[in-house]
């Protein structure tokens, strides 16, 4: 398909295998968490998806919370015993108890939580959903910011995700949109520091000086002025600060005292 597929920047560990079927037919807008049934390494996940059998995953997230890249996205891994499925979604191995209930360490589950909003975020998804529901989720034509979670005993008589997470697929859901929905703060305005003391007392033209080159330097840098700072308090100068106070609504009258200071380093 003609999609630019790429591969999460969580990653820490590669091996690339080639247990796969080449690019995907479908976009992505599901994702298949699975657990591994053993407390594996990236390395040994790795291993496993290099020997005989016929199985992989996208991802690979190992006990210590190491996120492994084994099939590239762009590529249908063999994961969850539907092709159908697999075509469409991001498998992720997760390393497990190797028993019932399969249940994670908390930086599995930490990582999982990280890797699907990371998942989201780069396929242009602002939504994760957990229907709990086998028909309704596979049937389900998710919107163009949706993904949809799915699991692998949908497809084949297995517990897999196990029932330690089956019960947490709607935190995972949850917890994945909140983050991606998540206001994004503005970036901060780098404050631009004067090189030039502040004048202890009123400025006014005829004046020369430092005190005047910090006036210029704050005219031009929050009045967007483009005065020479030459520290003489010109004609050219003048106007500024008068134009300046009457903006800010400042007694018009070209004198820099503590009011129209204060103004200059708060517009900034």
């Amino acid at each position: 398909m003609a999609t630019n597929y790429t591969n999460s920047p969580l990653v820490g560990y590669t091996r690339l295998v080639d247990k796969h079927s080449g690019e995907r037919t479908h976009t992505i807008d599901r994702i298949t968490p699975h657990c591994v049934v053993g407390q594996v390494t990236a390395a040994r996940l790795g291993d496993i998806f290099s020997g005989t059998r016929a199985v992989s995953s996208n991802y690979g997230i190992a006990l210590d919370g190491t996120v492994g890249l084994y099939v590239e996205e762009k590529n249908r891994s063999w994961c969850s015993s539907s092709n159908a499925n697999d075509q469409r979604a991001i498998t992720i191995e997760c390393a497990s108890d190797p028993k019932p209930p399969y249940a994670f360490k908390p930086v599995v589950y930490e990582t999982l939580v990280k890797l699907c909003i990371d998942i989201c975020k780069r396929n242009g998804k602002k939504k994760l959903l957990w229907f709990g529901d086998k028909t309704k989720s596979l049937t389900y034509n998710p919107k163009p910011d949706e993904m949809v979670l799915t699991v692998h005993r949908w497809f084949a008589n297995k517990s897999c995700p196990g029932d330690w997470l089956y019960a947490r697929m709607g935190d995972l859901a949850q917890k994945v949109t909140a983050a991606l929905n998540e206001p994004v703060a503005p970036t901060p305005k780098p404050t631009a520091k004067c090189p030039y003391a502040e004048p202890k007392s009123a400025v006014r033209y005829g004046a020369r000086g430092n005190g005047v080159k910090w006036v210029q330097w704050h005219l031009n840098k929050a009045a967007g002025e483009k005065l020479n700072i030459d520290g003489h308090f010109g004609m050219l100068t003048k106007a500024a600060v008068l134009s300046f106070q009457r903006k800010h609504r400042l007694a018009a009258d070209a004198i820099v005292g503590s009011k129209t200071r204060a103004a200059l380093k708060k517009a900034l």
